[in-house]
């Protein structure tokens, strides 16, 4: 597939990386020489230096031979530009980043539909409505649904407590079609394990789990953690990911969104009348013990500083608040926030990327999900007539050994997939695999 990225900053840079180790023919173009020598130094691409507004430097990129244009510019007027003129000039499907809620109103979709822009998304309001989603199940790490929230993914990190340490992995699992869940990946250091038969707990593993949505409250019991009441939140941040979790939030959960800008502090008190808007340094212990840090459920720091928010967060963790949720977008830091005890880390490269890689694959993907704490993906694939999936069993189809299937859902019925499970068409199957195997899972339902 030949992929144009409009825009050489750290989402386009991400972007760029994760695909370019599935065989696409990538070219990179922006109006910065620097960030684009950057970008050529770290991945296999071809660059493009000019403004992608422009005809002429969507013609040098190959626009009119383009499969997928994704426009990641830090402007949103260029990204919409860019989109429209490169859908007008031969490209098969394009993307738009776009900054503005407004945009992804229904009616709005289908003004961008007739322009020639098939998807836009916005960063901040998928990692918001993560926050918002993990906020609900405050004993995982992650959570996602998949068919319709009949299959869920959960992730949580086994604490001393939990009675899963030094079992086998597959002391639970049989190949009874009625097994609630399957555990497809052990993160033990920095490693991700596809379990084995002879895999065993471990004090510190980070599981991941594809469950009957019905037996997920089980499964998180099982991590040695409890759930947790959100009656008190604090927000560190008034950026657009903070203001969207206060107003999502505030009609339910008492909510202090601190911020160390007076001026933007006065505009957030007008703006969320049911938020308690504080003017300080959430970096200062002092003044976050006045604002009564330790008596908080939730804490959630989300500036625009990684590293601000990763003391904030270490700050909150030792101050005994229960759940704590750190947006992290530089990459290199998320192992160093996981180790200090941060329960959930959020980056709005990879909740972007799920949303976009789906696009650059040829099976029918209804979702993808990157992981945050591990390089691995979860997807979730309509299968095909006459596919590979349908002519063996799960045991004989020799998958790659760093992919497993998780879960089907056929119409009404959910199983857990096991050995001896038989795929039909049309059902939507849940595979966890590490990315240099997605492209050959692919296949096997297509």
């Amino acid at each position: 597939m030949k992929i144009i990225i409009a825009g050489a900053g750290d989402m386009g840079t991400h972007l760029a990386k994760m695909l370019s180790g599935n065989d696409h023919d990538i070219t990179v173009v922006d109006v910065d020489a620097k960030a684009l020598a950057e970008v050529d130094s770290l991945v296999d691409v071809v660059t493009v230096e000019g403004d992608t507004t422009q005809f002429s430097v969507l013609r040098k990129a190959g626009v009119r031979k383009c499969d997928l244009f994704i426009a990641v510019r830090s402007v949103e007027n260029d990204n919409i530009l860019s989109a429209v003129v490169a859908k007008q000039m031969g490209a098969k499907k394009t993307i738009a980043r776009v900054d503005s809620s407004e945009y992804l109103e229904p009616n709005s979709k289908e003004v961008f539909i007739d322009m020639g822009i098939d998807y836009i998304f916005y960063p901040e309001h998928i990692a918001a409505r993560e926050v918002i989603n993990l906020l609900g199940h405050t004993s995982t790490t992650e959570y996602v649904e998949f068919a319709g929230g009949k299959l869920s993914l959960v992730a949580f990190r086994l604490e001393l407590t939990s009675p899963l340490l030094g079992k086998s992995v597959f002391d639970k699992e049989s190949n009874d079609e009625d097994v609630d869940y399957r555990t497809v990946a052990i993160i033990r250091g920095a490693k991700t394990i596809i379990p084995k038969a002879d895999d065993v707990y471990k004090e510190d593993d980070m599981v991941y789990v594809i469950a009957r949505n019905s037996a997920t409250q089980h499964i998180i019991e099982q991590s040695g953690r409890k759930e947790v009441v959100i009656r008190n939140m604090m927000i560190l941040g008034g950026s657009r990911i903070g203001i969207r979790i206060a107003r999502e939030l505030q009609e339910d959960v008492n909510i202090k969104l601190v911020d160390y800008n007076a001026e933007k502090a006065f505009r957030l008190a007008e703006y969320l009348d049911k938020t308690l808007i504080i003017n300080e340094d959430g970096r200062d212990t002092e003044a976050m013990l006045e604002e009564d840090i330790q008596g908080m459920d939730a804490f959630v720091a989300v500036t625009g500083r990684s590293e601000t928010n990763i003391l904030a967060a270490m700050l909150a963790k030792r101050m005994g608040v229960k759940k704590v949720i750190a947006e992290v977008e530089n990459i290199n830091y998320i192992s160093l926030a996981e180790s200090i005890g941060v329960d959930t880390i959020i980056n709005k490269k990879l909740v972007t990327a799920s949303n976009i890689f789906r696009f650059t694959m040829a099976t029918d993907v209804q979702a993808v999900k990157c992981l945050t704490g591990s390089q691995a993906e979860v997807m979730e694939f309509i299968v095909k007539p006459n596919s590979p999936a349908t002519k063996v069993p799960v045991s004989e189809l020799g998958l790659p050994e760093d992919a497993i299937i998780g879960g089907v859902v056929r119409g009404d019925r959910v199983f857990i997939a096991v050995d001896d499970t038989e795929i039909m068409p049309y059902d939507r199957v849940v595979v966890f695999s590490m990315p240099e195997s997605v492209m050959q899972v692919a296949e096997y339902f297509n």
